[in-house]
């Protein structure tokens, strides 16, 4: 039921009018944002609407008054674009940390942010696969934790989960408590990411952030980042995650290889169009890569075949060799 109210919220509601009900093409009149108002259960008449939009254009918001496709008033520009809204949208469709249910809310909220002519983009669009999505709805609870503790350098504990097949052929999955000191998180190969130091070992570990439960603060102080890892005042997420593949750690080493000339576009989505090439010839170039040489690497690699090999080191070398002995094993 409409509540009658004084006119101390008219121009907040003219705003949500206009953000609601107004785009380029759709236009609102004096008289129609009146109606709009009145539906609000604020009363206003049509001189009063157009002094109130002067006053709201004079504290900087881009309202247009038009007289095409009719006459009236629209809001021109937004905190964000209607194309920025739907890449937003897309990205929360898409993600596996965020679950169905929290897709379908932020992608609502960004609804919200245009117009309702705007927003039949994003519904016609919509797809939400819940097969592909994560059905922890702890995750944001975790985040807004994890996010605290690194403020306040503490460290947090919690149950971590594992999938184990047993006996029956039953997959379930076991938790394990921990104490991590955490210094980022990073949302990599389409899921999200602590990464911290388990107090035992002088590394740096990767836990998924939606296999997380009950994630809580400590009061015990967490351990400084500069003791297990080579960054000093600032934790660099981005110069971190670029050496990992798959958030597998392990020590950086240059790794030199030797690739197919079609294979460029690939190298340089992976190790940035900075690298140094080394040697050209008329099907092949050469470079050094800074990477951690996990096993996930060596998938990397074998991914595309005879188009990409490891000349150096030695050692990373024969590891490939020996798994291509194993696959063709298997197929003999």
């Amino acid at each position: 039921m409409a509540v009658r109210r004084g006119q101390k919220i008219k121009q907040l509601c003219i705003i949500e009018i206009l953000k609601k009900y107004t785009d380029e093409d759709h236009p609102l009149s004096a008289s129609a944002i009146c109606d709009r108002l009145a539906e609000m259960g604020v009363s206003a008449e049509r001189k009063a609407v157009y002094d109130d939009i002067d006053q709201l254009i004079y504290i900087g918001y881009d309202i247009i008054k038009t007289s095409f496709p009719s006459r009236g008033y629209f809001l021109a520009s937004r905190e964000f674009e209607t194309p920025e809204i739907y890449l937003l949208a897309d990205a929360v469709r898409t993600a596996k940390f965020i679950t169905p249910k929290k897709s379908r809310e932020l992608v609502s909220k960004l609804q919200n942010m245009l117009s309702v002519y705007q927003t039949a983009g994003i519904e016609n669009g919509l797809y939400i696969d819940t097969d592909s999505k994560c059905t922890n709805e702890e995750i944001f609870y975790n985040i807004d934790a994890i996010s605290r503790a690194i403020t306040a350098k503490k460290k947090i504990k919690f149950k971590y989960g594992v999938r184990v097949l047993k006996e029956n052929r039953q997959i379930v999955t076991e938790y394990k408590e921990r104490v991590i000191s955490p210094y980022a998180q990073t949302w990599q190969d389409d899921h999200y990411y602590l990464i911290g130091n388990y107090e035992k070992y002088d590394n740096l570990v990767h836990f998924r952030i939606d296999r997380m439960r009950g994630t809580s603060l400590t009061d015990e102080n967490a351990r400084p980042f500069s003791e297990v890892s080579r960054y000093t005042d600032t934790f660099d997420v981005a110069d971190y995650t670029k050496r990992l593949f798959n958030m597998y750690g392990g020590e950086v080493e240059n790794i030199d290889l030797r690739c197919d000339k079609s294979m460029l576009e690939q190298i340089t989505d992976r190790f940035g169009s900075d690298i140094f090439i080394r040697n050209v010839t008329d099907t092949h170039f050469s470079f050094t890569a800074k990477a951690v040489p996990s096993e996930a690497f060596i998938t990397f690699v074998m991914n595309y075949g005879d188009k990409i090999e490891v000349e150096k080191p030695k050692y990373l070398r024969d590891k490939i060799k020996e798994r291509a002995k194993k696959i063709a094993k298997i197929y003999e």
